[in-house]
């Protein structure tokens, strides 16, 4: 399906199968208990993707799915959800991405992200932004852009310092802690907005904060622009240079975590894109990420 030029927003990065394995009981390594298994779509892009088509929003992918069954059953959810499918990279001989993860009352037990055809097809998902029809060098696409930690550091970096992307509003997420280092050419970008978790926030700054604030201070004072930091259940900060906003998330039951991150990310831009102002933008943020982890967003 296509949506209106412009773009309401573009989502760049993965987008790919979620095997989600969950269980109500507390695991440690070698744990065998009894549990759900699902496979949802998902990947860091989609996710905010999906955030964004609940709250109204049309977004626009631009990643690379395989020409498989699997690529053309992810596409086909892609588009059922409202996305603009119609400039990702389908890729014949690169096979659909996938992730998969254990998760325990404890939370995160352990994950795998499986993003090879993503960083195999490399510069190819940013055509449309530097040939056409969203974008040209000359003519840069001016709008929201969500992109994910998932690219390849050399990805990042082209695009940090690309003409395509000289007048778009960056949103960046790292894909996870392991890939946080891959933000690094974002941290002193004129037009990026950071969105990481604390321990992100400590990889990016080669420090350990103890809070949100502290680790908001500490990516401005290393060049950032503006930084979103969360903290699972205690008070995440949207810190600029000219001041810090800092909430406590509402009180949950925490069912889930994968994909809360990106939630937060995707309600918070939605919020600031409907007008609402840097604190009722990180409140609404910070309430749909409580709502998704309590179970109560639909999957």
């Amino acid at each position: 399906m296509n949506t209106p030029n412009p773009p309401q927003i573009l989502c760049i990065g993965s987008v790919l199968w979620d095997i989600i394995g969950r269980s109500a009981s507390s695991m440690r390594q070698g744990s065998d208990v009894p549990g759900r298994i699902t496979r949802l779509p998902g990947g860091v892009a989609m996710n905010i993707a999906m955030t964004l088509a609940r709250f109204g929003m049309t977004p626009t992918l631009l990643t690379a799915i395989g020409r498989d069954a699997e690529g053309d059953e992810l596409v086909a959810a892609c588009a059922r959800m409202g996305m603009d499918t119609g400039h990702i990279y389908r890729s014949d001989d690169l096979p659909t991405d996938r992730y998969m993860a254990v998760e325990g009352a404890n939370g995160l037990i352990a994950a795998i992200a499986d993003a090879h055809s993503l960083e195999a097809a490399g510069n190819k998902i940013l055509r449309p932004l530097s040939q056409g029809p969203l974008g040209h060098a000359s003519a840069p696409y001016g709008g929201l852009v969500a992109l994910d930690g998932n690219l390849t550091l050399s990805l990042l970096e082209d695009i940090a310092i690309s003409p395509a992307f000289a007048a778009a509003d960056l949103r960046v997420a790292p894909a996870s802690p392991g890939k946080a280092e891959r933000l690094l050419p974002f941290l002193n970008h004129p037009r990026a907005t950071l969105y990481v978790n604390l321990e992100e926030a400590g990889i990016l700054c080669q420090t350990e904060f103890t809070t949100s604030a502290q680790a908001a201070a500490g990516l401005i004072k290393r060049g950032a622009k503006r930084a979103l930091v969360t903290d699972g259940g205690n008070p995440a900060t949207d810190g600029t240079s000219d001041s810090l906003e800092t909430l406590t998330p509402p009180e949950v039951l925490v069912t889930r975590v994968t994909g809360a991150g990106d939630t937060f990310m995707a309600a918070h831009i939605a919020a600031e894109a409907d007008k609402a102002d840097r604190p009722n933008a990180l409140a609404r943020a910070l309430q749909a990420a409580a709502t998704y982890v309590s179970g109560d967003t639909p999957l």
